[in-house]
């Protein structure tokens, strides 16, 4: 919370994420219960302002502000507020809170709207809960406060690009060197490819991504897109005779789906509580409705020159394609695609269904490719 003398330091027990809330004070984190009153407070007939009329604005992956509507004849009682947020409960929500999280702060009162920051370790892409209380510290140090204020409910943004630009310098750094390939391929079963010929039009056709990948990224449940590989084995060159997602497998020149007009955006960098390491890669065709929706959410990649997927044309006029050879590369085409733009074949190695990202959740522990933000 962006809020000024929030104290001096912490004593005693802190949590793991300590580093987060280092200048926030014991007395800054005094928990109350929810019945309007602290314990021990030694204060009666103080009367203080409910907050009323509450909102929320200027919403972030891992900020907001909050601001309502105050009584001029109390207001010069007011030295402090209570803010307690939570996390909206749903039947999946996971209840293990650690005991040095606070879900209340006591913050000076200073002019609002006032900026709530950090000091919950806020989620990008989560509904929360906050409710306010106006309160008065008294020459003890106890406090009398205001009865809660009717509860307010939101949610917290996506990662800006600002986020996103933290995640794609994490990758750059594992991306490794550069390997030649000449296709994009895409595993599924047999049945897939029978309904795209039958029901389709002979075309595979754009879904909404799913889930998996970074809790903020802005493309999961919102981008339409084809997702593709590229990543070729060290010692063959080719592509793996493995998939997790079916034995029959669709190869597309790479010249098809990733031509000079074909924009390239940087989307995700995860891993699932394993070594590999993924990187979203969305191939955009300009103009097209996914490179609108791209261009504003996303960092663009210059094709000729990055560190996980390039389009080089060389003085002999070819085109050479590279991919970065040390994390595993998912691509998403965000337009339709002829199955006769490709060929149709089966793979000899095996379904390893343990390798699957269909609604992956990252690790939120692991040091790689975490920023601070949130998951």
């Amino acid at each position: 919370m962006e809020v000024p003398d929030l104290g001096h330091g912490i004593t005693g027990s802190l949590s793991p994420r300590e580093g987060m809330v280092k200048n926030v004070s014991l007395e800054s984190l005094q928990l109350c219960e929810r019945d309007g009153k602290t314990e021990d407070s030694g204060v009666v007939g103080m009367e203080l302002p409910v907050p009323v009329n509450i909102q929320i604005s200027n919403i972030t992956c891992d900020s907001f502000k909050i601001c309502w509507d105050t009584d001029a004849h109390t207001k010069d009682k007011i030295t402090h507020y209570f803010i307690d947020l939570n996390k909206k409960e749903t039947k999946s929500s996971n209840k293990f809170k650690h005991k040095d999280v606070p879900t209340k702060l006591v913050a000076k009162a200073v002019p609002l709207p006032m900026t709530v920051r950090g000091h919950w370790f806020l989620s990008p892409r989560t509904e929360y809960t906050v409710a306010v209380q106006t309160a008065c510290k008294q020459s003890d140090g106890d406090y009398a406060v205001s009865e809660w204020s009717d509860i307010i409910e939101f949610c917290t943004a996506d990662y800006s690009t600002v986020h996103l630009n933290q995640l794609l310098q994490k990758a750059e750094v594992i991306a490794g060197r550069m390997l030649p390939f000449t296709v994009f391929y895409r595993n599924q079963n047999q049945e897939y490819f029978e309904h795209c010929r039958a029901v389709q039009g002979g075309r595979m056709l754009p879904s909404v991504k799913d889930n998996s990948g970074s809790h903020g990224s802005p493309l999961s449940g919102k981008l339409e897109g084809i997702f593709f590989s590229c990543n070729t084995e060290f010692n063959t060159g080719r592509p793996a005779q493995d998939s997790p997602y079916g034995r029959v497998r669709f190869q597309v020149p790479a010249e098809t789906l990733f031509s000079a007009d074909t924009r390239l955006y940087f989307g995700d960098f995860y891993c699932m509580y394993t070594a590999y390491h993924y990187v979203i890669l969305v191939l955009a065709p300009r103009a097209s409705p996914g490179d609108v929706y791209c261009s504003e959410r996303l960092p663009e990649l210059d094709a000729t020159s990055n560190r996980f997927l390039t389009r080089v044309v060389g003085e002999d006029g070819r085109v050479e394609f590279r991919h970065a050879q040390d994390v595993i590369l998912e691509l998403i085409y965000t337009e339709p695609v002829q199955l006769s733009l490709g060929t149709i074949g089966q793979i000899s190695g095996h379904q390893l269904m343990s390798l699957s990202t269909v609604n992956a959740k990252k690790d939120p522990s692991c040091k790689v490719c975490n920023i601070s933000v949130g998951r």
